[in-house]
Formats: structure tokens, sequence, C-alpha cells
């Protein structure tokens, strides 16, 4: 039986047995146009949000948590080409996310290669509208049933 969920990205579900990360990064970023201009310093203009990304990395022990089928399972979702929700086990949705990259690194062998280590980094970017916006189109969406 599985514990409770750290985290589930669309149809993946991270638990201390398939996939437990160890890190978990966010990165948020903001547009700024410059204007050079004579003698002086260059001029911004606030453009916007720009990218928010999650980063999520670990150490698997295949002989105590996930390995290789867990980030297969993963990867296959990841094939898809879709934006999957990103929600944490506390119950925070953080939008629609895709998976920008997986890096995986193995180590510590077995005598048939089979590695004892595996490190993992899974970059995930966000691409919805805002959270507001987010909210707004599925209650929109709702009353629309409604009627």
């Amino acid at each position: 039986m599985l514990g409770m969920p750290m985290l589930a990205f669309g149809l993946f579900v991270f638990h201390m047995e398939t996939l437990p990360y160890q890190e978990f990064k966010q990165r948020y970023g903001w547009r700024w146009a410059s204007n050079s201009r004579v003698g002086l310093r260059p001029a911004y203009q606030f453009l916007g949000k720009d990218e928010e990304a999650f980063t999520l990395s670990g150490v698997l022990m295949p002989e105590l948590t996930g390995g290789d089928t867990a980030l297969d399972l993963l990867r296959l979702q990841a094939d898809q080409g879709k934006a999957w929700p990103l929600l944490e086990g506390t119950g925070t949705m953080y939008g629609f996310f895709v998976m920008d990259g997986l890096d995986v690194g193995r180590s510590e062998f077995f005598s048939d290669g089979k590695a004892r280590r595996i490190e993992f980094t899974i970059t995930l970017k966000r691409v919805d509208i805002s959270m507001v916006d987010l909210l707004g189109t599925i209650t929109r969406s709702i009353l629309e049933l409604a009627q």
C-alpha cells in the first residue's frame, strides 16, 4: 500500500515508494525591456511575468524506493506532449505544466549492471494562464454546464 502522495503531476503520483524527490525548487521570472539612452542609464519597461519553472531532484535506491519503472512511466506521460495539472499533497494547485526535461544518472552498480543508485532531475514549465484567470475559466465552464 502506498503512503500519502507528495505531489501529483497529471496521472503520475510521486510517493515515497515511487519517485521521492529530496529537493523541490521553484523559479519565477519577470520580463523587462531596456531602451538605450544617450548619456543616461537604460530606461526599463515592465512587460509582465516570464516563465515559471519547477525542478524536482532526488536519489533513488531501487532496493528501497522506485527505480527505472517509475521513471519510465513519467517519461511516457511526458511523451504525450500535453500539459498536466501539478497538485501538491497538501492540496496546493500550482497550475498546468509540461515536463521540459528529465536528467537521469546511474552509479554504484550490481554485478549484472543494474544501478543501485539513480539520481534524477525533472524540470517542469508552467504553460497555463494565471491561477486567477484559470479559476475564472473553470467557474465559467461550470456555470455554462449548469444552464
